[in-house]
């Protein structure tokens, strides 16, 4: 089955015209960027959204606090 149909089909439907355009096109940029690298659909996402997305929020928070502390000790 074509990677584009599987993906569509287990998209749901919100309700919001541009909410399900946007995450659409999320899907599809997903599915490419999985047969670009030669994986799977589900494992770019874990990739993405379970490893990437947290430790980036993890590094960023960690930055802002050592920030914080380094403005607090110029006061």
């Amino acid at each position: 089955m074509n990677k584009y149909i599987e993906a569509y089909n287990s998209m749901g439907n919100s309700g919001f015209e541009l909410v399900d355009f946007i995450f659409k096109v999320c899907v599809f940029i997903l599915v490419d960027l999985a047969n670009f690298f030669g994986i799977s659909y589900e494992l770019i996402n874990i990739i993405i959204f379970v490893i990437l997305q947290p430790t980036l929020i993890l590094l960023f928070f960690c930055l802002w606090i050592k920030e914080r502390k380094k403005n607090r000790e110029n006061y």
